[in-house]
């Protein structure tokens, strides 16, 4: 496994939402835009539907991201699914990349991107290889 490194910066908005339960829990969509520096240089977009709860810090989200751009100079492109929960604080986080996504240079790429936010600047870390395709 190869490892890539950097910051990246996101912007998310809201989106209409129907059908919201009314029962103090509550749903959400947003579109994801986000610029990625570093060993992965390129744009992300995508977007995410949440699950809020009368508790704050309990909540789930899921999304789906197409990022393009290039790879420690790999062009191409893939796609990212995300899976948080939080329970009560405690955050779960899996983001993924859908097997067979890859195109150009990134074909046969796999992997999963951890996210992490330290003094309000986002930053990944994607432990990914790149497999032969036939």
């Amino acid at each position: 496994m190869a490892r890539a490194t950097g910051p990246f910066e996101v912007s998310l908005k809201p989106l209409p939402v129907e059908n919201q339960p009314g029962d103090g829990n509550s749903l959400g969509r947003m579109s994801i835009e986000k610029q990625y520096h570093g060993d992965l240089e390129g744009t992300g977009n995508g977007q995410m539907l949440t699950g809020g709860t009368a508790i704050k810090t309990s909540a789930a989200y899921v999304a789906i991201e197409q990022v393009t751009g290039s790879l420690k100079g790999r062009k191409g492109s893939f796609i990212l699914q995300h899976t948080g929960t939080m329970t009560r604080g405690e955050p779960e986080l899996s983001v993924t990349v859908v097997p067979d996504s890859g195109t150009g240079e990134l074909s046969g790429l796999s992997g999963k991107m951890t996210i992490n936010i330290v003094d309000g600047k986002h930053l990944y870390e994607f432990d990914y290889s790149i497999a032969e395709t036939p």
